[in-house]
């Protein structure tokens, strides 16, 4: 884990104006509700309980409720419950009353450029990754999400640093050859591990734990606490540290919702929801030595991988989106880092 991005994003989630500005950029005013209405909100994800991301979900039912006295109600469905990322996705371009957690790289089938905050080894650390998210170039593609039928509810959540768990040890490109790599179903990710030298094998979280009892993969990739909060390590007894991906996350929900919400509502459900994502990300650091540490008495052995190679290799992913604006990369890279 990077060491000096906790400060960092505290600090950044505080002045993040992302979802507040969301709130006006309807071409019609937000309703009022009166006295006494009570709202409730689905949150759906595919965590399950006990991981990073569901207790912070839960601060954030506690602050919204918190925040309005009662009249905001959000109610959980980890463990895929109402569907996949996919699905839900879909329900919300339709109008449903349901929030889900996804990642840039599913975001791009509507927003293309947007999908680089995903990008394999893009950023330093999470202060790059922030920053970038407070950034005008940021504000135009939420924008053009918003146009599309799409809604970032906050986007300051660390997800994790996404590593390996397979049946072999991979500390090299070469290593992964011939391996059939458990991926998101999106291109990005295909990209990356086809570019680390895997097979990509797109699938939903909920079904990874059979296709690896059952060798129908042999490998996933995801942060050290969901790996180990899904049991991967049951059958996969090899935990590779390539760090390919620092996530971050945002919570969406459909255009169509969003626009039906109180003002009040939609105010009390970012800000409650940026103070969740504060929670969060203080949690991750000792979540995944925690993780790791019971992972490694359940028999897993801690593999070194070489980064540099992996980041070498993944180079030419950012070759592979003809969607993106040209100098999409060198774009984010001056912005992060100046």
């Amino acid at each position: 884990m990077k060491k000096k991005w906790i400060a960092g994003v505290t600090a950044a989630a505080v002045l993040m104006t992302l979802g507040l500005s969301g709130c006006g950029s309807s071409s019609k005013p937000a309703p009022t509700a009166s006295a006494g209405d009570k709202v409730v909100i689905k949150v759906a994800y595919e965590n399950n309980v006990g991981e990073p991301l569901d207790l912070g979900a839960k601060e954030w039912v506690r602050l919204a409720k918190e925040k309005t006295n009662g009249k905001l109600e959000i109610q959980l469905f980890p463990s895929s419950q109402l569907g996949t990322k996919v699905d839900l996705i879909q329900q919300m371009m339709t109008g449903a009353n349901v929030i889900t957690i996804a990642d840039a790289s599913f975001l791009m089938d509507y927003v293309p450029d947007i999908g680089i905050l995903s990008g394999p080894y893009l950023a330093d650390n999470y202060d790059q990754l922030f920053k970038l998210t407070k950034s005008d170039w940021f504000k135009e593609q939420t924008t053009k999400l918003e146009a599309k039928g799409l809604h970032i509810v906050t986007t300051n959540w660390v997800y994790g640093t996404r590593d390996i768990v397979a049946k072999k040890p991979i500390t090299k490109p070469s290593d992964m050859a011939g391996m059939k790599i458990r991926v998101p179903s999106n291109q990005l990710f295909v990209e990356t591990i086809k570019a680390m030298g895997g097979t990509a094998t797109p699938m939903p979280w909920g079904e990874v734990y059979t296709a690896l009892t059952q060798g129908v993969v042999d490998g996933a990739e995801n942060p050290i606490p969901v790996l180990y909060g899904s049991k991967m390590y049951e059958s996969a007894k090899f935990l590779s540290m390539t760090g390919h991906i620092d996530m971050i996350s945002q919570w969406i929900a459909g255009q169509k919702f969003w626009e039906t919400l109180p003002a009040d509502i939609q105010k009390a459900l970012v800000e409650s929801g940026e103070e969740a994502g504060i929670f969060t990300n203080k949690q991750i650091a000792t979540a995944e030595k925690d993780a790791t540490d019971k992972m490694k008495a359940a028999g897993v052995t801690i593999v070194t991988a070489d980064k540099q190679a992996f980041r070498e290799a993944v180079k030419p992913v950012y070759e592979k989106f003809p969607k993106w604006t040209p100098g999409l990369y060198d774009t984010v890279q001056k912005i992060m880092k100046s």
